[in-house]
């Protein structure tokens, strides 16, 4: 005798992806309340989908669709039922209880555009831009979930988004380089005579090290802004930060002394657990 178990409702498949796909972000809503945390899985469902495009694609222009497509469902004009999409309607769910800004989530998926092709990123300034519409973008969205807009928040959502992006950029660096993609900006490539192709080869030359020692000092300081412009907001509000205290540790474990910039080192899963429950107990995100 056989049966068939149901598919999972929306609020589930969302929660599935991110604990697939973005784990850090997906153990931070575990410290939050229900409805609450139901809404953030939403949005960092939403992003999962957003950033996995350019893994589902071969070349630019499906990946322009799959793109458009999600900032046409967010202005009203999709081809079909958005509901039929799980996580699209998770998104609209949350949109409407939280009344979520339509603005900084359709730029995000605009800004993921860049994912798509190869071409460098030519300043700090531009790399800056991009994590503003995206990582820095996702920390304020959330934090208008915990709690309503502040000008505060609104800050310390920059800055913790811009170190959680650069960190990315450091620890992505593999993957890229072997698609010969590259996030380091050109600017700094070349103040420290970086030579792009040595990058796509993967060497790990003295001139990218330098390279790298100073994105680890951008997001050092970014942390420490950020780090104090937590205790200028409500505590409620705290808990949307809590992947920063992941966004530390990694930049920990990617700055050791005679790392392989080239040679992938993720997080555990237990490590990250670890991590983020130690986190949600501390008075930096309690007091």
């Amino acid at each position: 005798m056989s049966s068939t178990a149901p598919p999972p409702d929306s609020a589930t498949f969302c929660a599935d992806l991110v604990r697939s796909h973005d784990f850090p972000r997906y153990v931070a809503t575990l410290f939050v309340p229900a409805a609450e945390r139901r809404a953030l899985l939403a949005l960092y469902a939403f992003n999962a989908e957003i950033v996995r495009v350019r893994d589902q694609v071969s070349q630019p222009l499906p990946g322009e669709i799959r793109l458009q497509w999600w900032t046409d469902m967010l202005s009203g004009h999709v081809h079909g039922s958005a509901e039929g999409n799980p996580v699209a309607a998770e998104l609209l769910r949350a949109i409407r209880d939280y009344d979520l800004p339509i603005e900084p989530l359709s730029l995000l998926a605009d800004e993921h555009q860049f994912d798509l092709y190869n071409d460098p990123m030519p300043t700090m300034a531009a790399l800056e831009g991009y994590l503003a519409a995206t990582s820095s973008a996702l920390f304020a969205l959330a934090a208008r979930i915990m709690t309503p807009p502040s000008e505060a928040a609104e800050h310390l959502a920059r800055h913790a988004g811009l170190a959680q992006g650069i960190v990315q950029v450091i620890a992505d660096l593999p993957r890229d380089a072997a698609h010969r993609q590259l996030f380091l900006p050109q600017q700094v490539l070349a103040s420290h005579n970086c030579n792009m192709e040595d990058v796509f080869a993967g060497k790990a030359t003295p001139n990218l090290r330098a390279v790298l020692d100073q994105l680890a000092c951008e997001t050092r300081q970014h942390l420490t802004t950020a780090s104090s412009l937590l205790l200028q907001v409500p505590p409620s509000v705290r808990l949307a930060f809590l992947p920063l205290s992941q966004t530390r540790a990694d930049l920990k474990r990617l700055s050791k002394p005679g790392r392989n910039p080239f040679a992938p080192q993720p997080a555990s899963r237990l490590r990250t657990l670890w991590t983020l429950w130690r986190a949600s107990r501390s008075r930096e995100f309690t007091k």
